[in-house]
């Protein structure tokens, strides 16, 4: 099959799985396509959002459609890295045998990532960047496709530590979920206070995905995009001459892993919507999920409440396409 008519085959199948996860899911469209957006470009997703917006089911109802295997874990101030990668337990023949953690599956969900120390949240970054877990010196392989899952609740700070900014790197997106809308709510109420169970069929297999992910890395970019990419990036950082937005507002700008995952999320977008080769607008459409959380905002941004968002939008702006 040529790589044509395979972005053809998956616009399909992306429709397909978007109906299956809407049989769960009111709403909150804008979160999925992010979402699934993220999954074939094979990169990790954080979720932000107030209690009872779905996040946990969202991620739930996704891995039934793509036919994955699932695990999650529950962050809690007391768990340690073992807890999440494995351990090494002494058997009855008197030999070490490693017990594999939730870590080993396609699609690991890290509910309220912020409530656990930095010592157990970095045990997720080996699996995140090298898709490996290393234990009393020897590693094991995760089985491919591989994706990290987190949620993070942004309105209470007790009991929770920041995450560190090279875990929070290794997140492709980061994905902000908002309310519903009053129809949407309506219709949640309705679905959910009932004795509905929908049945979620299976649309792709983890084969499947990696052989799309392949696909939508071989989609040729023309060189203006990777330029907009790049300069949208480098305007992120500060100059320290005083004259650029960045210098005004910004203390920490994005680094090379942001232009990397703009191409990418760039050319997943444009696969998902029937194109064969991503353009300026595909780079604008994943800009504010991949640089969201990759820019430190200084003193005079917060004390004139401007968002890390608005940043993004201004600097999209500016940037001549």
């Amino acid at each position: 099959m040529s790589d044509k008519s395979e972005l053809d085959n998956l616009v399909s199948r992306y429709n397909t799985l978007k109906t299956e996860i809407n049989k769960v899911i009111i709403g909150q469209d804008a979160a999925v396509e992010s979402l699934l957006t993220a999954v074939f470009s094979g990169g990790h997703c954080l979720l932000v959002g107030v209690p009872g917006l779905a996040k946990t089911l969202m991620v739930n109802t996704l891995s039934k459609a793509l036919g994955l295997s699932f695990s999650r874990i529950q962050f809690t101030p007391d768990l340690m890295p073992s807890d999440i990668t494995g351990t090494e337990i002494l058997d009855e023949s008197r030999q070490f045998r490693f017990i594999k953690g939730p870590i080993f599956a396609n699609i690991v969900l890290a509910d309220e990532i912020n409530r656990t120390p930095p010592k157990t949240q970095a045990a997720l970054l080996e699996a995140m960047q090298e898709k490996a877990v290393t234990v009393s010196g020897k590693a094991y392989r995760l089985e491919e496709p591989f994706f990290v899952l987190a949620t993070q609740n942004p309105i209470e700070q007790e009991g929770t530590y920041p995450l560190p900014e090279a875990q929070l790197d290794r997140f492709m997106f980061n994905v902000r979920l908002d309310y519903p809308t009053f129809n949407e709510e309506m219709a949640i109420v309705k679905e959910t206070t009932v004795d509905n169970n929908p049945q979620i069929d299976v649309v792709l297999s983890a084969q499947d995905i990696t052989g799309y992910q392949r696909t939508i890395r071989h989609m040729p970019v023309v060189d203006n995009v990777c330029e907009y990419a790049v300069r949208l990036v480098t305007a992120t950082r500060p100059t320290g001459k005083g004259e650029t937005l960045a210098d005004k507002y910004i203390s920490w700008g994005a680094g090379p892993r942001a232009s990397q995952y703009l191409i990418i999320g760039a050319r997943t977008h444009a696969a998902l919507n029937g194109k064969y080769s991503p353009d300026i607008e595909d780079v604008r459409a994943v800009a504010t999920n991949v640089l969201r959380h990759r820019i430190v905002r200084n003193y005079y941004a917060e004390a004139e409440n401007i968002s890390t968002d608005d940043l993004i939008e201004k600097l999209k702006t500016e940037i001549a396409i």
